[in-house]
């Protein structure tokens, strides 16, 4: 599969087959093309050559936003509506949908304690929040329609360190508990190890290596993978 701009190339060629059920970590320099490739999974991107298939069937123009409904996704700064309370954020789509009032709240409340958000900031609107707890809401919203997938975005890399800890903590629990499928982007390999089954590194929009982050340091496939670890000076990487 290959995405490009113009004369631009943005993205590979590359083959990717995320597993159902695992969580795969999209790692690898700014600009290398992570993002593009999150955009295409969910139908944003078309792919200028090649497909996508997402549980067997391509995903077309026509069949793209059905597929979109079927993944939940973040992105780094939330996206939430400035106007709308974290509870109407939470619930955008499903009332679009026309669900149940009550089966949205009560999906509301279920949520909330998922990702630890306290009820009492679920009347709060997005500038009432802080950046960590905006995350939470951009999650709950994500997963309000109980998605099969989950892409996520750099949702942490705007975040203080403490406050990223924390909910790095809390999101790996709430993963851990729903066992969905997980495609996240990051530039922090230490995040990456904490969160992946599966490491997929990227450089100019092609996969260098995927494995484990052991087999990448033990077995790197490219000396461009030990400069990329060794570059992010953590513990896991010594």
């Amino acid at each position: 599969m290959v995405v490009t701009y113009g004369a631009q190339r943005a993205l590979g060629p590359i083959d990717l087959e995320v597993p159902s059920g695992r969580r795969t970590v999209l790692i690898g320099p700014s600009g290398c093309g992570k993002s593009t490739l999150l955009r295409v999974l969910n139908g944003l991107v078309s792919p200028s050559a090649g497909t996508v298939r997402f549980d067997g069937a391509e995903v077309t123009p026509g069949s793209a936003l059905a597929v979109r409904r079927r993944m939940g996704y973040v992105i780094q700064d939330g996206g939430l509506f400035p106007h709308l309370t974290a509870r109407r954020n939470a619930a955008l789509m499903a009332r679009w949908l026309g669900r149940p009032a009550r089966e949205v709240e009560a999906r509301i409340e279920e949520l909330a304690d998922l990702v630890r958000l306290p009820r009492e900031l679920l009347d709060r609107f997005p500038a009432q929040l802080s950046g960590g707890q905006r995350q939470r809401v951009s999650l709950m919203r994500a997963l309000m329609l109980d998605p099969e997938v989950l892409l996520l975005d750099e949702p942490m890399g705007a975040l203080d360190p403490i406050i990223r800890y924390e909910l790095q903590e809390d999101l790996r629990a709430a993963f851990d508990k729903l066992g969905k499928t997980l495609v996240l982007v990051t530039h922090d390999i230490a995040e990456a190890w904490h969160f992946g089954h599966d490491l997929v590194l990227i450089r100019d929009g092609r996969i260098v290596q995927q494995g484990s982050l052991d087999d990448m340091v033990r077995e790197p496939a490219d000396p461009f993978v030990t400069r990329f670890l060794n570059a992010q000076r953590s513990p896991v990487t010594q």
